[in-house]
């Protein structure tokens, strides 16, 4: 048992934390991709405004609207009265890149000519102390004309489009910051998750493995129950035996060759119990159910018991609804009303009365076996239908009673798609079947 609730535990914990894992990389890797995405496509625009392509729908950039000396009309980047513009040539497919603002990096154009750097145009409004004429230096230096390098975002410090004419420069200080700290919060809250998922894993494994508990509880229960029911008249049969080869007078040999009949019957009952117990445990094919009278069934199972309670001084009181058909086994019904007489009538006091109602209640059938005597104690209304279970030990091995027949009777309700319940109320047991 404790490996299997190892084992659930380690598979629950391991497709949780799977789970999280795939979450968190998702997020990283989308982010990473849309920084490194906007990072390039800042570059291109710089490069492609500065070798004249124009701009692309879809490009991030907001041309300057209102140069210094105020908002430009509909004319003023290029017509007859401002063929230059403010800060310069017009370009015949746009504004001018020395105003192109782009809006989602911090992109730096560098021109120039014969490898000295002639110009520096920041596009956007920046506050820091990125050097960007050291950083075009190194670029030049280190790299030869239509070089183009991103860079892994987590290391590098800027990227760069080089051409011979000019350098696009993105400074990725912001970006790395933003990537590192996304990167922290994900192991953050990966690890405050994995504590809750841990605890979480805990209580579904328990929740899960509880049913097999229960059963293997209940196994062990029954195989220690079952070796004690079965070691006393074992015990019997065996001394009685030893007795017997001994034994000269014939008085002598009845008696041991009788106590040997009487518990060998005691353990073919008990066996017999146990495997018809068995057998209903695992479920029957109601495929065989036939359509029976069930009032006639219930009615004659009581006709055969008024004998027994008579000679327990009870009554037998019946109100059975006429004519109610019903899919069943005919012979496992007879063996759960009997079992649950039987029981009602050695629990009556004497000159009272067991009442066996049945009733047809919408799409159910109801049937209340009630007796009046000693009340089901407190809490053992569930516990009665467990194998071996005996209120009253001593009084019950004394006549052959082992604890099988109540849950033999549950058995066959539930193989019948219903249940049983009992309870104790106003000096009165009641058993109460319900079969859909």
């Amino acid at each position: 048992m404790k490996e299997l609730r190892r084992k659930t535990f380690v598979t629950i914990f391991f497709i949780l934390s799977a789970i999280l894992i795939v979450a968190l990389v998702f997020m990283n890797v989308q982010n990473y991709s849309a920084k490194k995405e906007s990072i390039e496509r800042s570059l291109n625009i710089i490069d492609e405004r500065r070798g004249g392509k124009g701009f692309k729908d879809d490009q991030l950039i907001n041309p300057m609207s209102e140069p210094e000396n105020g908002p430009q009309g509909e004319n003023d980047f290029q017509g007859e009265n401002n063929p230059q513009g403010e800060n310069g040539p017009q370009d015949e497919n746009g504004p001018d890149i020395d105003n192109m603002m782009i809006m989602d990096q911090e992109v730096y154009s560098v021109e120039l000519e014969d490898g000295q750097i002639q110009r520096v145009i920041e596009h956007g409004d920046f506050e820091n102390d990125f050097d960007v004429e050291a950083v075009a230096k190194q670029i030049i230096e280190d790299n030869s004309p239509n070089t183009e390098k991103t860079g892994n975002l987590f290391l590098v410090d800027y990227s760069f489009k080089y051409k011979d004419s000019s350098i696009a420069i993105s400074n990725n200080e912001s970006v790395k910051h933003d990537l590192i700290k996304l990167l922290i919060t994900s192991l953050i809250i990966f690890l405050v998750v994995e504590v809750v998922l841990y605890l979480l894993s805990v209580i579904i494994t328990r929740w899960i493995t509880k049913p097999a508990e229960e059963a293997f509880q209940k196994q062990k229960e029954f195989i220690a129950d079952a070796s004690h029911e079965l070691k006393t008249p074992l015990a019997v049969i065996m001394a009685s035996s030893d007795e017997l080869e001994s034994a000269t007078e014939e008085d002598e040999r009845k008696k041991y060759i009788g106590n040997i009949r009487y518990e060998s019957d005691r353990m073919n009952k008990l066996i017999a119990g146990l495997l018809d117990l068995s057998k209903l445990e695992e479920g029957v094919s109601r495929s065989t159910y036939k359509e029976e009278n069930l009032s006639r069934i219930v009615e004659k199972t009581c006709l055969v018991f008024e004998g027994v309670a008579f000679e327990y001084s009870l009554e037998i009181k019946t109100d059975i609804q006429e004519d109610i058909k019903y899919k069943c086994s005919k012979e496992e019904i007879e063996k759960m009303i009997s079992t649950i007489l039987d029981n009602a009538i050695k629990h009556s006091y004497k000159d009272t009365a067991v009442k066996v109602n049945m009733q047809k209640i919408k799409n159910a059938i109801e049937i209340k076996i009630t007796n009046s005597g000693d009340p089901i104690p407190s809490g053992d209304e569930e516990k009665i239908f467990e194998r071996f279970y005996r209120a009253d030990k001593s009084r019950n091995r004394s006549e052959n009673r082992y604890g099988l027949g109540l849950a033999i009777a549950r058995s066959i309700a539930r193989n019948h798609g219903g249940n049983i319940k009992a309870y104790s109320k106003d000096g009165e047991t009641t058993f109460e079947i319900t079969l859909k």
